[in-house]
């Protein structure tokens, strides 16, 4: 029989109680249906959620708890612009976990559900422009095959939400494979015995690498898989000109996947120390050093996994180096990798790294678009009559050109237009769309939305979608919406 409601298994509950609190949400006034996903509840398998637009919003606002539901919020804590903090979901609560048809477990979690024990003073509720980014920002980022959080819906709330103004209330739910991250094993280390951190950390293990459990050392290994996997998201990143903007461990996923779209944004202009972020004042989460950001917070993992990878502080320690020590070789190598493929070199080589230096230092110089520089390099190798005629690159477009015609230029095209989308979240589109829906009209949010959901397609749309605003990213700022 096909699954079309929840199927809610509870196993973070059966960690030590220190790990979580039992938290209900708190009821919401009129919660009314804004935005569900569709294809996501599809794959879910939770199909009654398309039935009734009533019975979901109060489901998905937390006014009513599904059946076999067990509401937490879960403690954890987290070096924010590297300084530690005691921290904990002050403004989320987790259903449960979800199991899927094909036996698949995801977290499905309430965002802006009301206080928990660890908000802080704080009123536990989301802004519904903030909701909203979140929701657009991660479907994004799935259609460019990034790894990610998902958004299941947005209910909207009669609740008025207070951030230097008053603002109208919304509810996100969602999903993600865990919401464990670095900051989980920071507080388990700082708050747990050793014991604890053991169990807690084989329960880990099992639920997200469970081939690593009968390794010879299989914390060693988790670490080792967490790193290389948490390289590989960046790599990713920095394919498509994507900033985080607040790399904190409390942040970084032990699964790997991006989640927490507060003042995020994507690069147009090529500057490596580009950063939008209001509260990142000195850059530490610009885009150039968004590689160096997530080795430290790996080696804040590794720290916190010290005691169980070795009982000798001097063998842990050794054995914990060579793998960060590995993460430099492992990243450049990647990340030329990456490069390469932007621009349809399959088999690239050391001899072919001018021409990646020397086209940035182009777009640098230049102030060249990031994400267009790349698609009409694509275009180029795909129609021979393109009209693109970049000043000051002929020289390099013809050593390109001359390199990728020595193999196969079929194989060439299809990789670049693998790797280079045509379309990103523009920055001041994805304002404009969030200004409309705000106030009632989601036409512009909705359009936007499809088209990313193609993001690697060339559309016929208009041209505007495709481009960016100067004068709008030379003061843009984002937020962080708590």
């Amino acid at each position: 029989m096909q699954q079309t409601t929840w199927n809610f298994d509870n196993s973070y509950t059966k960690l030590p109680s220190d790990f979580f609190e039992f938290q209900r949400p708190t009821p919401v006034q009129q919660p009314k249906v804004l935005l569900l996903n569709k294809s996501l509840i599809h794959d879910l398998g939770i199909d009654y959620l398309l039935e009734d637009n009533e019975t979901t919003a109060q489901h998905l606002s937390g006014n009513i708890i599904p059946p076999n539901a067990e509401p937490i919020a879960q403690a954890y804590a987290g070096h924010q612009f590297g300084y530690f903090n005691m921290l904990g979901d002050g403004r989320a609560i987790l259903l449960g976990e979800h199991i899927t048809a094909k036996n698949q477990r995801f977290d499905i979690q309430l965002k802006g559900s009301g206080q928990t024990p660890f908000s802080r003073r704080g009123d536990g509720r989301a802004t519904l422009r903030s909701m909203l980014r979140e929701y657009l920002i991660s479907e994004a980022m799935f259609y460019l095959r990034i790894p990610t959080s998902r958004s299941l819906a947005v209910i909207g709330t009669e609740d008025v939400v207070y951030r230097e103004q008053l603002h109208k209330g919304a509810i996100l739910t969602r999903v993600m494979s865990s919401h464990i991250r670095v900051g989980t094993f920071e507080f388990a280390k700082q708050f747990c015995s050793v014991e604890d951190c053991r169990i807690f950390t084989n329960y880990v293990i099992n639920r997200h690498y469970p081939e690593l459990a009968n390794a010879e050392n299989p914390v060693l290994e988790f670490l080792k898989t967490v790193v290389k996997k948490q390289t590989d998201l960046v790599l990713n990143w920095m394919r498509v000109g994507f900033i985080h903007g607040v790399m904190n461990t409390d942040n970084t996923s032990i699964a790997a996947e991006t989640f927490d779209y507060g003042p995020c944004a994507f690069m147009n202009v090529f500057n490596p120390k580009t950063v939008f972020s209001s509260i990142d004042t000195h850059g530490r989460y610009a885009f150039q050093n968004q590689p160096a950001i997530i080795k430290w917070n790996m080696h804040i993992l590794a720290d916190t996994l010290m005691p169980l990878i070795h009982d000798s502080t001097t063998e842990a320690t050794e054995l914990v180096q060579q793998v960060m020590n590995d993460f430099d070789v492992y990243y450049v190598d990647q990340w030329y990798t990456m490069m390469f493929a932007k621009i349809g070199l399959e088999d690239g080589n050391e001899n072919d790294k001018p021409l990646i230096n020397e086209l940035l230092h182009w777009m640098y110089t230049n102030k060249a678009d990031y994400t267009n520089t790349f698609f009409c390099l694509t275009n180029e190798a795909l129609e021979a009559d393109s009209n693109w005629q970049p000043d000051g690159l002929t020289d390099w477009l013809t050593k390109w050109k001359n390199r990728i015609t020595e193999k196969d230029i079929t194989a060439a095209k299809q990789l670049m237009q693998q790797y280079n989308p045509c379309y990103i979240a523009r920055n001041h589109l994805v304002e404009e769309a969030l200004d409309n829906a705000v106030n009632g009209n989601f036409s512009m949010f909705n359009q936007l939305l499809q088209i990313l959901q193609q993001p690697y397609q060339l559309q016929q749309v208009d041209e505007r979608f495709q481009y960016y605003s100067p004068t709008f990213d030379n003061t843009y700022k984002t937020f962080c919406g708590t």
